[in-house]
């Protein structure tokens, strides 16, 4: 069943071809300029600054580094889920003994929608469209590590309630507020 006023949203992968998008959705009003979804990437000197988050994060795209998906309405960007292979991030502190080769475990640590599209059922669909290129290029499992709604952080990283509806199972936790869950191809 169709939601009324739900946008049609073209996913994409984030690479050097889409750059300048990503930068104009992280630059935008309310965006997150200020982190450049660098928590759980590269070195504490790539973290320093908000200069060297943005540089460090441009330097994973021409890399070819998966970093993750933008959502796009009407051509422009207004969403973004950081989804990529787990040893591409830093300890998330999520299962270490998954089964399954290292590479092949995806993790979803992030999320953004600009403000006039949220309330639009736009997490689920993040969740669906990073879940899908997840498994398009080889993950056998994803790892999402959201929070209760009730949490003072970490609300970026999503809430238990949306993964479970996405079929997403908790099978741990890290740290004191990130539960770890779950889904298997």
């Amino acid at each position: 069943m169709e939601r009324r006023n739900e946008p049609d949203v073209v996913f994409q992968e984030v690479d050097r071809n889409n750059w300048k998008d990503m930068e104009k959705l992280f630059e935008s009003r309310g965006g997150p300029k200020h982190c450049w979804c660098m928590v759980w990437r590269g070195t504490t000197g790539d973290r320093a600054t908000k200069e060297s988050r943005k540089a460090a994060m441009r330097r994973f795209v021409e890399n070819n580094v998966p970093v993750g998906i933008l959502g796009y309405v009407g051509g422009e960007p207004m969403a973004w889920c950081s989804v990529a292979p787990r040893p591409t991030y830093r300890d998330l502190g999520g299962l270490k003994d998954s089964g399954a080769e290292a590479e092949n475990v995806w993790s979803i640590v992030c999320f953004f929608v600009s403000r006039q599209y949220r309330g639009h059922g736009m997490f689920k669909r993040l969740i669906g469209a990073a879940v899908e290129h997840a498994f398009q290029r080889g993950a056998t499992v994803i790892e999402a590590y959201p929070v209760d709604p009730d949490s003072p952080s970490y609300r970026f990283m999503g809430f238990v309630s949306k993964f479970e509806e996405c079929g997403f199972v908790k099978v741990g936790t890290a740290g004191s507020r990130r539960h770890v869950m779950r889904l298997t191809r």
